[in-house]
């Protein structure tokens, strides 16, 4: 019998130091502040405390590490199918983006998709000789950087989130073939595809960055955590040569994302034209379509 899912902690959301300088500063009243502290527990309570964000029960499942090769092939299936789609509707963030610094935040996550790799402003060359196992479970420093810009940095085609992936798949009997299209997902799958291109690529702003920032508080939540536990105990088990980079990588940097929604939220808050009825569909809307996605996967399992 599959075990249920016990509930995480929720995120709590604090003024951040951003806001206390523009308050000592004076370009932003106490009672802003206040408004805006009151917005966050609103946050907390309509989107953070989704139970898709509190009780993912595939992850929680996954985490054991008893998945067969079968259940494997299906999970990096589907994943890689979200994974490539994905793309489009982080294209069309791009397109519709507001303004410039708003589409460069945004070019950021695409062009790293694509196999930009982030670079410091001031890099220093790594010297330290790493093992192979290492640097799949840590990232190739040649390849794989969580934080800096893409500004100024080198494409490399190994770089790219899906060639991460396709190790993945390949180490389970998968070819580049059978992964990442269309025509490989499941109608949850690419409901959750299809949701993520109307929502996140919004030409409208109010709820495009709602989707954006239940996205990345969602993914920053602990589900890559859960993914990569179950991955390393299988690969200690039983598959010795299975590649994680994806799964290290994602689970690493995901919380730098999150904290960067929050910033862009700082900034969208206080216009004037902010519409917090759109910013919250947009949220709760791409919340029910990654339950969508991963009840999918689990009611996959019970058949």
């Amino acid at each position: 019998m599959i075990a249920q899912a016990t509930a995480k902690k929720p995120t709590h959301l604090t003024i951040s130091s951003r806001i206390q300088e523009r308050l000592r500063q004076g370009t932003l009243t106490q009672k802003q502040v206040d408004g805006f502290q009151e917005f966050l527990k609103d946050v907390e309570r309509k989107l953070l405390h989704h139970r898709i964000i509190r009780n993912n029960a595939y992850t929680k499942w996954f985490q054991k590490g008893t998945a067969t090769d079968v259940e494997l092939r299906h999970f990096i299936q589907q994943f890689s199918v979200f994974s490539n789609q994905f793309l489009v509707a982080a294209l069309l963030k791009v397109i519709n983006s507001p303004t410039l610094q708003q589409s460069r935040a945004s070019r950021e996550i695409l062009l790293n998709e694509l196999g930009v790799i982030y670079r410091h402003i001031e890099q220093i060359p790594n010297t330290i000789a790493l093992t192979e196992e290492a640097k799949d479970k840590e990232g190739d420093p040649e390849l794989v950087s969580t934080d800096g810009t893409v500004d100024g940095g080198i494409c490399r085609f190994q770089a790219a989130h899906f060639e991460w992936l396709l190790g993945v798949a390949q180490g389970l009997g998968l070819d580049f073939a059978e992964i990442g299209k269309r025509k490989h997902g499941r109608p949850k799958t690419l409901h959750f595809c299809d949701e993520l291109i109307h929502l996140y690529g919004s030409d409208d702003q109010q709820i495009a960055q709602g989707a954006s920032f239940a996205v990345e508080h969602w993914a920053a939540a602990g589900f890559w955590q859960e993914l990569e536990d179950g991955f390393m105990r299988i690969k200690q088990m039983r598959h010795p040569h299975l590649r994680l980079a994806f799964f290290t990588w994602h689970n690493r940097v995901e919380a730098q994302h999150a904290a960067h929604t929050l910033e862009e939220l700082e900034e969208v808050y206080f216009n004037p034209n902010f519409d917090r009825a759109k910013f919250f569909e947009g949220g709760w809307q791409i919340l029910e379509a990654i339950a969508v996605f991963w009840d999918g996967l689990y009611s996959d399992l019970l058949q």
